[in-house]
């Protein structure tokens, strides 16, 4: 695994395409959890509140655009 992350993209075959979007689509469910974490922490900041929304927007659509790239690789 660790030998197709560090492979240029151009080089990788297609399996190793397949295994680093599936490792990127586990690390996005690992900051999915800190989020939660930090949300259920209660800052009572406005500011950190709107920014801790806009990370998990942004983190749900890199994760359905690494999903769609999946399933393209995959056909």
């Amino acid at each position: 695994m660790r030998n197709a992350i560090v492979q240029f993209p151009e080089h990788r075959t297609t399996g190793e395409r397949r295994q680093v979007l599936r490792a990127a689509i586990r690390q996005l469910e690992r900051a999915d959890i800190y989020l939660a974490a930090v949300s259920f922490m209660d800052i009572d900041d406005r500011a950190a509140e709107r920014a801790l929304r806009q990370l998990r927007a942004d983190l749900d659509g890199l994760r359905r655009h690494l999903g769609e790239q999946r399933v393209k690789i995959a056909n």
